[in-house]
């Protein structure tokens, strides 16, 4: 029951007021009070309200539309999927801002890979004047109303009761791919969390599987694609009726734009081959490799090889880890021939290249430690300053590391790590001293360079090795994926048209299933010819 109290004083205070012209109220707070309303009111809902507290922020227009069509047309609910580099962050960041000026949310929990939490912090600080805070030990996930925090974090208990008890207006998620799998303990708990708008943040929604892209649409959009067993049956083959369907069911939940069709892509990419020739006692020593390795499995045989033309030092460790497991006379005696080696052939065109930039600075990918480690050194040697960037540094060593290169360093020398987040414009040249099996880890690398901010033309240089199974890597493989990309645009783009894994996830199986190399050289080969074929009985020329 309520109770409804009269109050007696109201109106005989009232008429005394106005007996005595007393003022009723303060009528320039009043005044003040009116025009600011007047002037923040959202008069037509089909603006962007937030664009007028941004003019500072140098936005562009695919940015801003994207913005719209996630508030307009999707709910607040939708995967940014741009390609790598044209400002996801920034799109995630204009969707934050209206939602908060509309005053449509207020408990907010934003999801990134520990070494983004400190340049999210810092980027909605400086460009969206918003204020977020990273989670600290002993704060409450109530306690402040705009939280980020590492994923691997807050699914951990008691992190992980505390959040799916809250009710949350917006999540975001960035670096999305980590949801793909719906058996992981990352999908099932975003997918738990109670939130009435999200936002993924991914450039490869899909890589391995088309039903990565309906796992991700679960977490959006619940029930767009039918269940699971029903989404197999319909898209698990090929049929260009239905791959045409599906992609209208995909407008309304995703907004991908594309480097090609934006203003990044003025800023031209310059790729060269450089082609390099072991000397004649590290041809020597890669035969006598691959002739004591003719007994192990291809996959295993390559993969050491392939760290030879990397470095003495990282096939030398693997052997050794080898020798401990069985007993070799002659795999004791190609690890002393290994060891004697001189410097590699591929470290010293590395000095001549970079002394020949001047002080440009450079970043160089390399896939093994033990080569990260022998270059630091040699560069050093050289008079080069260089600084390594690897996995398994804490967040704030990450970002120290990252100064150092940009103030102090003219060599960031990073393995994979390196590739995913890090913002690097001030950069623009990259040598990719080793080749990955997947083109796409490239464009991973590439996109830590190649992005929105970047204002010089960006050089990259691939290093290989000819007479190798680096020469073979590149003929077969990166010179036809060049020819893929002028075609189609993109190599994820091939993946989801033929429904095929990685290209080393479908490389290894070959060569898994090879009884020797020349073997697995045939049916690569062959794999690419028939993505030829499927692309020439689609129409694509």
């Amino acid at each position: 029951m309520i109770t409804i109290q009269k109050d007696k004083n109201f109106l005989p205070e009232l008429k005394n007021a106005l007996n005595n012209h007393q003022l009723l109220t303060n009528w320039p707070l009043y005044s003040l009070l009116y025009n600011y309303k007047k002037n923040h009111a959202i008069t037509e809902f089909d603006q962007l309200a937030s664009l007028r507290y941004l003019q500072d922020l140098h936005l562009l227009d695919y940015q801003v539309e994207a913005a719209h069509r996630v508030i307009h047309e999707m709910n607040g609910r939708a995967i940014l999927a741009d390609e790598v580099g044209l400002g996801k962050t920034i799109e995630a960041g204009i969707v934050l801002k209206e939602l908060l000026v509309r005053k449509l949310v207020k408990r907010i929990l934003i999801l990134v890979p520990s070494s983004l939490i400190n340049q999210w912090v810092n980027e909605l600080s400086e460009k969206f004047h918003i204020r977020a805070v990273s989670y600290r030990k002993n704060y409450r996930w109530d306690e402040y109303p705009i939280m980020i925090s590492s994923i691997d974090l807050a699914k951990k208990s008691p992190h992980k009761e505390a959040i799916l008890k809250l009710d949350y207006d917006l999540v975001i998620v960035d670096e999305a791919h980590r949801l793909k799998n719906h058996q992981t303990l990352n999908h099932s708990f975003v997918k738990s969390i109670k939130k009435k708008y999200c936002l993924l943040l991914t450039a490869t929604p899909i890589q391995n599987d088309i039903l990565e892209l309906f796992n991700l649409v679960s977490i959006i959009k619940p029930g767009l694609l039918g269940n699971i067993n029903h989404f197999k049956k319909t898209y698990k083959k090929t049929n260009k009726q239905r791959d045409e369907h599906l992609h209208q069911l995909i407008q309304h939940v995703m907004v991908r734009n594309r480097r090609k069709d934006t203003i990044l892509d003025d800023v031209k990419r310059k790729v060269k081959t450089v082609w390099l020739h072991f000397s004649k006692e590290e041809a020597r020593v890669y035969e006598a490799l691959t002739k004591t390795l003719q007994d192990t499995s291809a996959f295993a045989k390559l993969t050491y090889l392939k760290e030879l033309c990397s470095s003495r030092e990282a096939c030398y460790l693997s052997l050794e880890k080898k020798a401990k497991t069985e007993a070799n006379h002659n795999l004791t005696e190609i690890m002393e021939e290994i060891a004697s080696l001189p410097h590699h052939s591929k470290a010293e065109k590395l000095v001549q290249l970079i002394k020949q930039m001047g002080d440009e600075k450079v970043i160089v990918f390399t896939q093994y430690r033990a080569t990260q480690y022998y270059l630091e050194w040699f560069l050093h040697q050289h008079g080069i300053s260089a600084v390594t960037f690897y996995g398994g540094l804490k967040r704030g060593r990450k970002e120290w590391i990252t100064q150092l290169f940009k103030n102090h360093y003219q060599v960031l020398i990073a393995t994979a790590a390196a590739s995913e987040g890090i913002n690097l414009q001030f950069c623009s040249h990259m040598i990719n001293y080793d080749l990955p099996w997947n083109p796409m880890q490239v464009e991973q690398r590439i996109g830590r360079i190649h992005r929105f901010g970047q204002k010089n033309s960006v050089m990259i240089y691939n290093f290989a090795i000819k007479n190798t199974l680096e020469e073979h890597l590149v003929n077969l493989l990166y010179e036809k994926i060049n020819i893929f990309e002028r075609v189609i645009g993109e190599l994820d783009d091939i993946l989801e048209r033929l429904h095929l894994s990685t290209f080393d996830k479908e490389m290894k199986t070959i060569i898994e299933q090879s009884d020797t190399s020349g073997e697995a050289r045939i049916k690569l080969n062959n794999l690419l010819h028939v993505i030829e074929d499927e692309l020439a009985s689609e129409g694509v020329n």
